[in-house]
């Protein structure tokens, strides 16, 4: 089965964030194709519109579609960076309120979940973000449960993770519990990424 997976992507995006998600779920689905099984994943990077992103640090990234696309995606994941200009965009939001609806799984990496957050797709079980934005997040929706000192939470049709390179942890998790903990491991191994392996997060 080959889930589609849309990651989010903006001006001021973090890299890592993104990226880091990406190459996760590129090198599993190499991994996938050479036992034999075809791509697990579909990735689509979704932009505000069709124009490339800059993204922090000056990187610019093309996408392969816009949030006007109203195709259906199994998986939503929505990275952080400066997110406050992406956050008062309406259209963004009501793209992520209307395709975490229909989604299998919503995911958000680093500040991420303050765009979960103002979508409305948080609720009483707990999330996480960058260690800096903890309290942020905290005063600013006071009825959500923010954990600090955990890599990701993964509550089935929601997860977060904390900063930067802790999406590589979700996103391997996420390979682990959607393909396999082989497949998971043999991806982690072929990025020499020292993973401590499939969790069961909270």
């Amino acid at each position: 089965m080959t889930r589609t997976l849309a990651i989010l992507m903006f001006d001021d995006v973090e890299v890592l964030d993104a990226c880091g998600p990406f190459e996760v779920f590129s090198v599993a689905n190499r991994v996938t194709t050479r036992a034999g099984d075809g791509p697990a994943f579909d990735v689509v990077l979704v932009g505000i519109d069709e124009n490339p992103v800059v993204a922090r640090g000056g990187m610019r990234i093309s996408v392969d579609t816009a949030i006007a696309d109203e195709r259906h995606y199994d998986i939503v994941l929505v990275p952080g960076g400066v997110v406050d200009e992406v956050a008062a965009n309406p259209a963004v939001i009501r793209w992520i309120e209307k395709t975490s609806a229909s989604t299998e799984l919503t995911a958000s990496v680093c500040t991420g979940a303050f765009l979960l957050a103002q979508a409305g797709v948080l609720d009483s079980r707990p999330v996480t973000t960058h260690w800096e934005d903890i309290e942020e997040l905290r005063a600013s929706w006071p009825e959500l449960d923010v954990r600090e000192d955990v890599r990701y939470l993964d509550h089935g049709d929601i997860a977060t993770s904390a900063g930067i390179s802790a999406g590589l942890d979700l996103a391997l998790h996420l390979v682990g519990r959607l393909v396999s903990a082989e497949v998971a491991t043999l991806t982690a191994r072929k990025m020499q990424y020292e993973w401590a392996g499939v969790e069961h997060a909270e």
